[in-house]
């Protein structure tokens, strides 16, 4: 325990420390201190290389301070349990803080989500720059900045127009950019393209395009993953609660039975992972999301779209639910009948998708975390940065979440979302009268072809009333 005070350079705790020892008083301390240290290793029955090693140079200050006192209460307990009970409280705070921003609400999950965007953008510009800045060559973190921030400017320029659409036709300023939106960003875009075009250094030239390729691949990684889970949230944030909870349960479950019961290694770029730890986390995280799901299926503000209220000018989660948050009864299969001892069950449609969204959690979400493993071995690093003590950085955290959001976009559009009618009707009201009538005589047409013609009347005397 000394030793690591003497790593972490914490203050001394006596007071007889304020005044420096002679060398020989310092050389007795320091004998009788190893000494001490020895009896006490024989007690425990530990090296002193099962301590806790700390540096603080790498910011890592509040894990130091637990890992001592943990040393300090409990010094019986092996290193491996010490780190358990680090990350344990660690991850029950950031679990806190993701409940507190959850009944902020969307707008501050939209920010946090964009907070989180830029701290993994950085951390791995940041490895990129350290091999980058090494020969003096100019300009590369400000134009990987500068992309970024076209990037954004794209596609969140992208998601006002598509989901603020009646707020835009409004204002005369968005108006303008909205519609000359795409060519601004490709103007924007061609302007850091030049950039880099005249920062290149004779003999430093494939480095260069080495650093240039590295910017666009994070940003491809980063800013459009992020961008997916904005457009998840927008479908509710069930969409975004959801999926995000079944990736930590599966990190935590996968941890827990990997450290209890983990003997069978799982992949060479993890070591720790075990195939223990892989099965449990996968039926740990099934069974996770089926409870979730049918707990906040029952709840509007969870499963109503996040919309823009054109009166208040405010975001609003108040709508009547779907078919799939609403209960309905299923009949269970005649092998399962004689275990469970029921014939049906009730439960939301949306607990089914939830298996779709937590087997993926558990079964492919695990290959982002082993592609993130990979390439902080390319690079011989041990995390992305020292942001979360005992975690790592913030793209540790995530680098399984930026591949759920891919998915989840994907199983929307694929499986849930259909033609949007209000979003059609705003569109249709920007169009001149004579384009109006044209589409309503097209569509009144086809209805007609259905046979729903006596219950147009009315709405085409209005429409060509008005017109």
């Amino acid at each position: 325990i000394s030793s690591s005070r003497k790593r972490c350079a914490l203050p001394p705790l006596s007071a007889s420390r304020k005044v420096p020892p002679r060398p020989q008083e310092a050389e007795d301390e320091g004998a009788e201190s190893t000494v001490s240290l020895c009896s006490t290793e024989r007690k425990l029955g530990v090296s002193r290389a099962q301590f806790p090693s700390c540096d603080v140079q790498r910011a890592e200050v509040l894990s130091c301070f637990l890992a001592l006192n943990f040393s300090n209460f409990f010094p019986s307990l092996w290193p491996r349990w010490k780190n358990w009970w680090v990350r344990g409280i660690l991850t029950l705070a950031m679990i806190t803080f993701f409940f507190i921003i959850i009944y902020l609400g969307p707008m501050v999950l939209m920010t946090i989500v964009m907070c989180v965007q830029i701290k993994c953008f950085h951390e791995i510009i940041t490895i990129g720059y350290n091999v980058y800045h090494s020969y003096d060559l100019p300009w590369f973190r400000t134009l990987s900045w500068y992309f970024l921030l076209c990037v954004n400017y794209f596609f969140y320029g992208e998601t006002v127009t598509d989901y603020f659409f009646t707020l835009v036709q409004r204002e005369e300023p968005l108006r303008i950019l909205s519609k000359y939106h795409r060519f601004i960003s490709f103007a924007l875009y061609l302007t850091g393209f030049c950039m880099f075009v005249l920062s290149l250094v004779k003999k430093h030239y494939r480095l260069q395009f080495y650093m240039f390729g590295w910017t666009h691949v994070t940003l491809l990684i980063v800013v459009t993953q992020s961008h997916l889970i904005i457009h998840n949230l927008f479908e509710g944030m069930i969409w975004f609660i959801v999926p995000i909870s079944c990736v930590i349960c599966n990190d935590i479950m996968a941890y827990m039975f990997g450290f209890f019961f983990g003997r069978t290694p799982l992949i060479k770029l993890s070591p720790k992972k075990t195939w223990e730890g892989f099965i449990g986390g996968f039926f740990a995280t099934v069974l996770f999301g089926l409870l979730l799901s049918y707990v906040m299926s029952g709840y509007r503000c969870f499963t109503c779209p996040v919309e823009f209220n054109n009166d208040t000018n405010s975001f609003t989660v108040d709508c009547e639910p779907s078919e799939l948050f609403q209960l309905q009864e299923y009949n269970i299969p005649l092998v399962l009948q004689s275990v469970v001892g029921w014939k049906t069950v009730r439960m939301y449609p949306f607990q089914i998708h939830s298996i779709a969204l937590s087997t993926f959690a558990s079964l492919i979400g695990p290959f982002g975390g082993f592609f993130a493993s990979g390439f902080k071995r390319a690079f011989k690093i041990k995390d992305f940065a020292n942001t979360i003590p005992g975690h790592g950085g913030i793209m540790d955290r995530f680098d399984c979440q930026y591949l759920m959001a891919t998915f989840v976009n994907v199983y929307i559009a694929s499986f849930i979302r259909g033609p949007n009618p209000s979003k059609l009707i705003q569109q249709f009201l920007t169009l001149r009268p004579d384009q109006q009538l044209h589409i309503f005589n097209t569509l009144k047409a086809h209805l007609v072809d259905k046979g729903i013609k006596p219950r147009l009347c009315l709405c085409a005397v209005s429409l060509q009333t008005a017109w």
